[in-house]
């Protein structure tokens, strides 16, 4: 970030006032509060995820008539999208709604489409009948039952895309020192792979054994709790200001940077600014250097 003027002093930098009231106010919410709520709806939310989705090929066959090739096809398109989806997940909630309304809207979803799943494992109508050993055809889904399927998948997929690293990046936000947030990421993704270890294992085994319709039961009971307690620790949470699209921001920069290219900057790194802690701006940049063809510092 380009340096800011200083007053005649020398000693004090003149911040924004918008700017240095939004630093004051990160203190008073967030801290070690806001754990609990995040790490339990984190747990809660993957169990349900990892519920539906390592045995999602079983079901396609077992239940839909599916063939193997196409029963695997379908499923490597859900990996690929719940892969993807957290990146526009993050690009929405750092320009545009914040972490907490992305989560919120994409555990809805997840609601919803679990829902939709467990009616299909339930309401015989919404499923083609089962193959039976003497025949050498399967009843084929029809067209309203795909679509109810297809429905429940995507909605599923977003949901889980849109929750599971953004609620990692909320949690970070709560917390001001670097150690602080370490600590937080090593819990959460303990308890991410904790609760892939349950729904892999406990959830997996009671739809395979017990019931498809238990199964996905309990993987909505378990999205509706862990959304619960997420909504519960609003009045706790830290609220980062969405800051834009952060292709306006680069936009900014590169023109920014052409057009000074003959400014002259300063070389000393207490000219420079980044961030804030306890309601101050600190310098966490050192002396800009030449190394760049423009110095992008300049912007």
């Amino acid at each position: 970030m380009a340096s800011k003027e200083l007053p005649a002093s020398g000693d004090e930098y003149i911040h924004d006032e918008e700017e240095t009231m939004e630093c004051a106010g990160l203190q008073t919410r967030g801290g070690w509060t806001t754990f609990p709520f995040i790490t339990v709806s984190a747990l809660g939310l993957s169990i349900a995820s990892a519920g539906w989705t390592t045995n999602l090929i079983v079901y396609l066959i077992q239940k839909f008539n599916i063939k193997n090739i196409h029963a695997t096809e379908i499923s490597n398109v859900v990996n690929g999208c719940t892969s993807f989806f957290p990146i526009v997940g993050a690009i929405i909630a750092d320009s545009f709604m914040g972490n907490f309304f992305v989560i919120l809207g994409s555990s809805i979803l997840s609601l919803l489409g679990l829902v939709l799943l467990t009616l299909t494992a339930t309401l015989d109508s919404l499923r083609p009948k089962d193959c039976k050993e003497d025949l050498e055809t399967c009843e084929a889904p029809s067209q309203f039952q795909l679509a109810i399927l297809f429905s429940a998948i995507t909605l599923v997929s977003i949901g889980m895309g849109g929750t599971r690293f953004t609620l990692a990046t909320m949690g970070a936000d709560q917390f001001d020192k670097t150690k602080e947030q370490g600590t937080f990421f090593n819990w959460y993704f303990f308890t991410l792979y904790l609760a892939t270890v349950i729904g892999i294992t406990a959830i997996v085994y009671i739809e395979d054994n017990v019931s498809w319709g238990l199964g996905y039961i309990l993987c909505l009971v378990i999205n509706t709790i862990g959304l619960t307690i997420f909504v519960c620790g609003k009045r706790y949470y830290r609220h980062i200001k969405p800051r834009g699209s952060p292709f306006t921001s680069l936009a900014r920069v590169i023109v920014a940077t052409i057009r000074k290219k003959k400014m002259v900057v300063s070389s000393e790194s207490k000219d420079y600014y980044h961030g804030c802690m306890d309601g101050t701006m600190f310098n966490t940049i050192i002396s800009p250097t030449s190394s760049f063809r423009y110095e992008l510092d300049k912007s």
